[in-house]
């Protein structure tokens, strides 16, 4: 449910009646199907199929809805033991069970390892039996539970009665989130740019949201690419937390066993509001919760359905996303960093110096509009970056690898773990309210007389002022400087392209 496992009470009873075979306990279609699979993979097996029984299959607690295959084989399980063919019964209390059974008998993989070893883990049962497939991601959880891999159903008849003995999948997950994390791309291969790189590393740095504004070649997915290898490295806790979402939602193969880099999804921009924030018959995570502890970059912002990015405020507001249905809400982590890319205006040549551009005011104000304030207003970071020259194509030199730039962002992130050790919901400067930026981002006379003349001669909006002071404290523990400086300020005010009256 969500990314957290229940443990479900697979009960069988048989007797002789009219031959007959229910599944009840608020099965979905998946479940009700396992009938026809079960029966299928026993005879298969070479296991007696009794026809005339009246057959009652409870999956308890039945006030929760039941979905998917991985019932399958603790169902056949049960009907076995049910008609002596797994001796020891008793042993089934020591081990959760779950699998989906081909025609043949074959165990096949499900999705949900991880979080269902991590609940094994937690309700103190001796082992897990499942497909071959989650082995290694059910490894990942509790280190005290014994994983056991099964590739059939006579071999967990076997296991069960003693006659096979299956050693515990074992891996050593820290070991392999130590190794992990490396990265193809690299900060190193983007030619020029100085300028958006600085802001995006003041974005990692501070936890900002950030917008890139320029002309299409530009670089700006380049550049958002590379953004998550700056970003500092994922702890052992994000990891695992990621590693369940994707786990859940279907998208870890059988050879990543933990997610040990930070998530960077990127969605089309025909994307519905359903599969951006998640939802469906059966909810399931959404791409804000895939990027959990990473990055969410939608390029060409607004080409995107203003409702699909209206229903996306929620989650970067609260870090979580919501999902009500009539049987059931659900809430799904989704505490990511949003970098947005987009064109000046409609043809995407406003403001370049080598192309004219062709769209009329009005054009390109009814293209702006299309990004709501309320978004713009969860946005810290607004730059622009410029078509890059030649010049700076053809050199030779190249710039900061991303590991340069990652250490600077490490320590800048460290200040303020110290400076919120106190505050409970912060971790980041990006996360102060009114109360934390009046009490952690005070600046002298110099830097308030720039703040007055940003406000009220280069058109920036009241809502830019909070903003301004998040990033120049930012700014400020890049530098390890205890005070905001006008400095600090100036550079920060630079970051509100969108907020400036060329864009009015």
């Amino acid at each position: 449910m969500g990314i957290d496992a229940y443990v479900v009470e697979v009960e069988t009873h048989m007797e002789r009646n009219m031959p007959s075979f229910n599944i009840v306990g608020l099965p979905d279609n998946a479940v009700r199907e396992s009938r026809e699979r079960v029966v299928a993979a026993m005879k298969s097996s070479a296991y007696p199929y009794v026809h005339q029984r009246r057959i009652t299959i409870n999956l308890a607690p039945a006030d929760i809805k039941k979905e998917g295959s991985s019932y399958d084989l603790p169902i056949a399980i049960g009907m076995l033991a049910a008609q002596g063919d797994v001796k020891n019964e008793t042993i089934l209390d020591n081990y959760i069970l779950v699998g989906e059974l081909a025609l043949d008998g074959s165990v096949r993989p499900v999705h949900g390892a991880l979080p269902i070893a991590i609940t094994a883990g937690e309700k103190k049962f001796k082992g897990l039996i499942l497909p071959d497939e989650n082995a290694r991601e059910a490894s990942m959880g509790d280190p005290g539970l014994d994983v056991i891999p099964v590739g059939h159903l006579t071999d967990v008849v076997n296991f069960l009665n003693g006659r096979l003995q299956i050693a515990p999948y074992k891996s050593d997950f820290k070991k392999i989130f130590a190794h992990g994390g490396s990265s193809l791309l690299d900060f190193s291969d983007v030619k020029g740019q100085e300028h958006a790189k600085r802001a995006l590393e003041v974005a990692a740095a501070g936890g900002h949201n950030i917008i890139m504004i320029g002309p299409p070649g530009s670089g700006k997915t380049m550049l958002a690419k590379r953004f998550a290898t700056i970003l500092p490295p994922l702890t052992l806790e994000e990891s695992i937390e990621a590693t369940k979402i994707h786990s859940v939602s279907g998208n870890l193969s059988a050879d990543d066993g933990l997610i040990t880099q930070r998530p960077f999804r990127a969605p089309h921009h025909t994307i519905s509001d359903a599969a951006l924030v998640g939802g469906g018959k059966y909810p399931r995570p959404g791409e804000v919760s895939l990027a959990h502890h990473g990055v969410l970059f939608l390029d060409e912002l607004p080409e995107f359905k203003k409702n699909v990015l209206e229903v996306m405020r929620q989650p970067m507001e609260d870090g979580k996303v919501t999902i009500a249905r009539a049987a059931l809400s659900l809430t799904y982590p989704a505490k990511f960093m949003l970098v947005a890319a987009m064109n000046p205006c409609p043809c995407g040549y406003y403001g370049d110096s080598s192309r004219s551009c062709s769209c009329a005011p009005p054009q390109i104000q009814r293209y702006l509009a299309r990004v709501s304030g309320p978004l713009l207003d969860r946005i810290d970071i607004h730059i622009d970056v410029p078509a890059v020259n030649f010049k700076q194509m053809s050199s030779d030199r190249t710039g900061e690898t991303s590991a340069q730039i990652r250490e600077r962002v490490q320590k800048a992130r460290d200040i303020q773990l110290q400076r919120f050790k106190n505050e409970g919901h912060i971790y980041s400067n990006a996360h102060m309210q009114s109360r934390e930026i009046r009490k952690y981002c005070k600046t002298g006379a110099e830097g308030m007389e720039l703040l007055k003349t940003a406000i009220t001669r280069l058109g920036l909006s009241a809502r830019a002022y909070d903003r301004i002071l998040k990033v120049a404290r930012t700014i400020a523990d890049l530098e390890n400087s205890a005070e905001i400086t006008a400095g600090h300020i100036s550079e920060a005010i630079q970051y509100r392209a969108l907020d400036r009256d060329i864009w009015q």
